[in-house]
């Protein structure tokens, strides 16, 4: 039952008859894509820490973040269940299309883009206190799930899945941030309209959301163009 759900919504999700929509989903499931993004963070970090040891800390979460989700995702649990990818199952060569230029050769589920986006996500938007950043972050991370869904290379149960590790990770290594920010900060809340109650600046937080939407602008045209 669960399976003929999950094939039914891949089907519906998957693929299109738009080369425009091809090359988007294809620019904007790329790591390299957001790059911009990743820079635009540090600095948003660097520019409203104090101390090198701090943003270390930061630094150092987030790279745990991608390792426990993204890493445990491809290293233990994808060899472990063996789920075939949807565009590498030939039971579903009449259902699933996808653009892909080369089909991957690992395991399906989980999604580790799933997992490492909106574990990201959560850490910085627990960090930040930021409405504006939190659906910014959540929205790209959704962008990656979904090209992940039209390329056909996951079932929505691994999105699902990949989703619900993530935020885990994400919230788990917040927790362990404010345990260890405690012993090298005295900490205190910030009441302003130029900061967030955690101290971080507003006009860096526009800076990262700007950039993001600048992303998705330069991917829209660079499709426009391959299309």
């Amino acid at each position: 039952m669960i399976e003929n759900i999950d094939i039914a919504l891949l089907e519906f999700l998957n693929g299109s008859a738009s080369s425009f929509l091809d090359a988007l989903m294809l620019t904007l499931t790329s790591g390299y894509t957001w790059i911009p993004l990743y820079v635009a963070l540090l600095y948003l970090v660097i520019n409203n820490s104090e101390t090198m040891s701090h943003i270390i800390l930061v630094v150092g979460c987030v790279l745990l973040c991608v390792v426990l989700s993204g890493g445990i995702c491809d290293y233990i649990v994808k060899p472990l269940v063996g789920r075939i990818r949807p565009i590498n199952d030939y039971a579903l060569r009449d259902v699933v299309v996808s653009a892909c230029y080369s089909k991957p050769k690992d395991f399906s589920f989980f999604s580790s883009h799933a997992a490492n986006t909106v574990s990201i996500a959560i850490f910085f938007s627990l960090l930040v206190r930021d409405m504006k950043l939190f659906i910014a972050l959540l929205l790209w991370s959704f962008t990656n799930c979904y090209t992940r869904l039209y390329l056909g290379v996951h079932y929505p149960t691994d999105i699902l899945a990949g989703l619900v590790w993530g935020i885990f990770v994400g919230s788990f290594m917040y927790f362990v941030y404010t345990r260890l920010y405690s012993k090298i900060s005295n900490f205190g809340c910030f009441v302003s309209t130029q900061y967030t109650s955690k101290g971080y600046t507003i006009v860096t937080i526009d800076l990262v959301i700007m950039i993001l939407v600048s992303i998705y602008i330069v991917a829209i045209l660079r499709a426009i163009i391959w299309a």
